[in-house]
């Protein structure tokens, strides 16, 4: 097999001397972010993505090498390695392939094979194998011995079949030729159990289905997968032919028959040869197979569905911020009330209140009244509105204030409140807002997401935030491994203002820690803020090794040296002070001057330590300083008079949210409390294979209603505005690239999917494979 570095550099399409020196970094306790931003000579410039998937690669392989070192450390003891097998395990390039080699001489539970052999009967099944020609009633006789536990002929026959039949469901190569035969040719099937149809009527799309394994979407068999926990589908793998009659050996076991040899040819043994390879086939090898290709589409529908949910986190957490700007946040309610948190332009909490508009108490003047005085009072400009319960009710109550206050210029925004209340509950909250109760502290966190939604939403458990597919039916250890990467390299895209951030925003500066993170604001709680980067080195447990990965990515506003506020690293400020002196300049004249940057040559102060890109990085930031990489803010405008499911009509044009990207679609909110769906075949006029092409969590796009089905609550929605509102007459009906209607969402609602009387109206893609039966 290649070495490790040689292979990543294969599948990256990089050179193997640029994962080389990423290893070497990697393994020297950098960080992906520190790596992609402050080493690019090392590494030719791999970028996060491309490190996040060299290190994820170089983990596997590195488990596939121990994994191997102990298979052959175990099978030398055992005294029965040879160079073939040596050289087909060195050659083993996954995991599964070292797993099918090791499988005969894995330790084993006592098998009929085994009190075969133990009884002498290994020369007999041999014989049999390779000597057709010859009787098996014959052969067997000398091999009876009641003394050997052999008592009569069938007992020897049986033995040597015993003896076969694992060997034949042993043999790596045959296994991995019948695995991959299967995955090609076989169908998932799907059945509802009986007397469940009315019990798991939300998986009714399912109560018949069958699909080839190798096109099923990841989507689809996470619900499948569910329906079957659940104990509402039975599921099944089938493949023509697996099921021949004995006359006619079906394809398996006809590559069975070919491996070994064996054929119908009217010779003595090979009617009991063949029975004994539809023995294997049927009560061993077949079973084994459809448990691996189970865990193999668990596997493929978990990662995708993994990459996903990061995606969407990610967009999610580089979203537009307001910026500093004193914030309103309403949490809406009825019975309990409209729960309100006032945050001031830094983001600190200056006053709370508990309004009841609406049902039952309708005290509706009594709010506008309340609330305009706090807006007065705080010089608020924003009103962040919950998206939950009421929240179009509460978007009234706005609209009022607005209108009474024409003098505050304010305006109000539609937040998503998913994982609010997880926040609320949390340990992180208790500390932040000590004074405030579980309620209002919602509130101060939808006014704070909207103000800053990575410094917010670091705070909440990224599988609370509900912009996932499926999160609750894969790997705990598998997901939050891959969020906390993404929340890692979004926090450190950004940067921290290291004199304002919280303990959880400081914990995902590469580098740090929570331990570090909390010293750091135990000495600037102690001490005041700190005035430079070099500071920081008085916190203690931050030594050389930390400041270095740390420092750049940590910003200082208004401190005595003006590049600690900006994404130059200090030990490249000998870069920035030659360029000072190439244009007799002072920082604070050349900082955003780029007329005096454009007249210079960058490879001019090129050196022997910091190469052509770190000094173009230098460049761009001291034309942009401290420059936020995330978008300018916009809001959505929900149109007024549509604040339900049953406000909406076919032929609407509205203007929404991208609130969760799947691989059938993007799920929109358009301010009637249930996201809608563009279907992936209604999002753009040319054939794409990923919504996340068109879309991303966040955008604020403007859509067609399609169709509604209000008692399923359910939405369908285009991209394409001029999209016929009822399909053509005989237009193809594609594949129904389902979710499953039961998504997991933390703040409880239901979302759309494409299915139902409505699908009709956005089925426009080409005719899948998939089938109905």
């Amino acid at each position: 097999m290649k070495p490790v570095n040689a292979r990543i550099a294969e599948e990256l399409g990089v050179r193997e001397a640029q994962v080389a020196a990423a290893v070497a970094l990697l393994d020297g306790g950098a960080t992906v972010p520190f790596i992609a931003r402050y080493r690019k000579e090392n590494t030719g410039g791999l970028d996060d993505t491309q490190l996040r998937g060299l290190e994820e690669r170089l983990s596997y392989l590195r488990d596939l090498t121990d994994r191997r070192r102990v298979i052959v450390e175990s099978i030398t003891a055992q005294g029965k390695m040879t160079p073939a097998l040596a050289a087909a395990l060195e050659a083993a390039d996954t995991k599964a392939r070292l797993e099918d080699l090791y499988l005969p001489f894995r330790p084993k539970r006592r098998s009929k094979a085994q009190t075969a052999r133990e009884a002498g009967l290994e020369p007999l099944a041999q014989t049999l194998l390779t000597r057709s020609d010859r009787a098996p009633e014959q052969e067997a006789r000398p091999y009876v011995s009641l003394e050997r536990g052999v008592p009569d002929v069938e007992a020897a026959l049986e033995g040597a079949r015993a003896i076969l039949v694992e060997r034949f469901a042993e043999d790596a190569d045959l296994i991995g030729r019948l695995r991959t035969d299967y995955w090609r040719g076989g169908q998932l099937v799907s059945k509802v159990r009986k007397g469940k149809a009315t019990e798991g009527a939300k998986f009714a799309d399912y109560f018949d289905w069958s699909e080839r394994i190798e096109r099923m979407p990841s989507h689809r068999i996470l619900a499948l997968f569910r329906g079957e926990r659940e104990e509402v589908l039975d599921i099944a793998f089938a493949a023509e032919g697996e099921d021949s009659p004995p006359a006619a050996p079906g394809p398996f076991e006809r590559a069975i028959c070919h491996r070994f040899g064996i054929a119908a040819r009217g010779r003595p043994g090979d009617a009991w040869l063949l029975e004994t390879v539809r023995t294997a086939w049927r009560t061993k090898i077949r079973a084994g197979i459809k448990q691996d290709l189970r865990t193999r589409l668990f596997e493929r529908a978990e990662d995708e569905a993994v990459t996903v949910f990061a995606s969407n986190l990610r967009d999610l957490l580089l979203a537009a911020p307001a910026g500093g700007r004193a914030t309103l946040g309403l949490d809406p309610g009825y019975r309990n009330g409209v729960k309100v948190a006032v945050a001031d332009p830094t983001g600190r909490i200056v006053a709370v209140e508990t309004t009841y508009p609406h049902e039952p108490q309708r005290r509706w003047r009594e709010a506008v009244t309340t609330l305009g005085r706090l807006c007065r009072l705080h010089k608020v400009e924003l009103l962040a509105i919950g998206n939950g319960t009421a929240s179009r009710e509460t978007e009234r109550l706005a609209a009022e204030i607005i209108a009474e206050n024409p003098d505050l210029k304010l305006a109000k925004v539609s937040v998503s409140e998913a994982g609010a209340s997880v926040y609320s509950a949390s340990e992180i909250a208790a500390r932040e807002l000590p004074d405030l109760d579980v309620s209002h502290r919602g509130a101060a966190s939808i006014a704070r997401r909207l103000q800053d939604p990575l410094a917010e939403l670091v705070k909440i458990d990224p599988k609370s935030i509900g912009v996932g597919q499926y999160q609750h039916d894969v790997s705990e250890t598998k997901l939050s491994r891959s969020l906390s990467a993404v929340v890692e390299d979004a926090v450190n895209a950004v940067g921290v203002d290291v004199n304002t951030a919280s303990p959880a925003l400081l914990t995902q500066v590469s580098g740090l820690g929570s331990t570090l993170a909390t010293r750091i604001i135990t000495h600037r709680d102690a001490n005041g803020p700190f005035r430079t980067r070099a500071a920081l080195k008085s916190v203690p447990g931050l030594g050389p090794k930390t400041f270095e990965l740390a420092a750049g990515f940590l910003r200082i506003q208004g401190g005595d040296d003006p590049l600690d506020a900006s994404g130059v690293h200090p030990e490249a400020y000998p870069i920035v002070r030659r360029i000072l002196q190439a244009t007799k300049s002072d920082i604070r004249v050349l900082l955003g001057n780029t007329a005096a940057l454009g007249g210079l040559n960058p490879e001019t102060f090129v050196d022997a330590r910091f190469g052509l890109p770190t000094v173009r990085d230098i460049f761009a930031e001291l034309e942009k300083p401290g420059r936020d990489p995330r978008p300018a803010f916009r809001t959505a405008s929900f149109q007024e008079g549509v604040e339900t499911i049953g406000d909406l009509k076919p032929g609407m044009q509205l203007e929404g949210v991208v609130t969760n990207v799947a691989a059938f679609g993007a799920f929109v909110d358009v301010g009637v409390h249930q996201d809608g769906l563009v279907h992936i075949s209604a999002m753009a006029r040319r054939r794409i294979a990923s919504p996340s092409e068109v879309v991303r969590v966040g955008d604020v796009i403007r859509v067609l209603v399609l169709g509604v089905d209000v008692p399923r609550k359910r939405i369908a929605l285009s991209m394409r505005l001029d999209d016929p509102i009822e399909p053509a007459a005989g237009a193809p009906r594609p594949r129904e690239d389902r979710p499953d209607p039961q998504r997991d969402r933390p703040d409880g609602r239901a979302n759309a999917a494409p299915n139902g009387p409505l699908a009709d109206a956005l089925r426009r893609a080409a005719a899948a494979p998939s089938r109905r039966r």
